[in-house]
């Protein structure tokens, strides 16, 4: 039996939102997977805990390497790296231009790059993150700090999240690591802050949002409607 007016309206519009839902579905997992620094107790001049996520973004393989840069203007007098199970760790140190002072002392080199490599079998597999902390400082007297960062999949391949954030301009496709100091703000409000922003800004679930209006709409007038038409045999 051919559908009425009302339902076969309602029918298209059903099809068109749940591809609409599909798409975005498809969208939200990718869209904010950046491989991201945080830090509850960094504050400038002070020490803390540097915690790196990586998620992981490819569906056939693992990621089995990160290779964490510490640029020379974030450079500290201490730096350490916390052990992961499954991975080894090596670092690399840098003479740097200017010597810094910490405690009274000179300091010329510093660490300059940490790698975390995945014992064989081990690594973060499709579908998974993993965290990585480092302990030190002091920090030096700035609001931010970039950590460029890259990650290598067991397939041979690399994503370099090396590119900076510039004020006033879009997001960059493969953007560094960016850590925010604190001074003196409750821990943990700006890890709450970011991941609040991360979901808001994230294009999938803006698009699921719209996807769910337009679904609730598109019922709305096609109940309204079909009661008009009733109204009108009626009458």
């Amino acid at each position: 039996m051919p559908l009425s007016r009302p339902l076969a309206r309602l029918a298209v519009l059903l099809l068109a939102t749940l591809t609409a839902l599909g798409a975005a579905v498809g969208l939200a997992p990718g869209a904010s997977a950046h491989v991201t620094v945080s830090s509850t107790d960094a504050t400038p001049g002070g020490y803390g805990k540097l915690t790196f996520r990586v998620p992981n973004e490819s569906d056939t393989a693992s990621t089995v390497a990160l290779r964490i840069q510490i640029p020379e203007k974030a450079a500290m007098g201490s730096l350490r790296a916390q052990p992961v199970p499954g991975w080894t760790i090596s670092t690399e140190t840098t003479e740097l231009d200017e010597p810094i002072e910490v405690h009274g002392r000179e300091i010329g080199a510093y660490v300059s790059l940490v790698e975390f490599r995945a014992a064989d079998g081990a690594g973060i597999a499709p579908g998974q993150f993993q965290e990585f902390a480092l302990a030190g400082g002091p920090f030096p007297d700035v609001e931010q700090l970039g950590f460029p960062a890259v990650q290598r999949y067991s397939d041979g391949s690399e994503a370099a999240w090396i590119e900076p954030t510039v004020a006033g301009q879009g997001e960059p496709e493969r953007p560094a690591p960016v850590l925010s100091l604190t001074t003196g703000d409750a821990p943990g409000e700006e890890v709450e802050a970011d991941e609040a922003h991360a979901h808001t800004s994230d294009p999938g679930a803006i698009a699921l949002f719209f996807s769910i209006l337009a679904l609730l709409t598109a019922i709305a007038g096609v109940v309204l409607g079909a009661r008009a038409s009733r109204r009108t045999v009626s009458s």
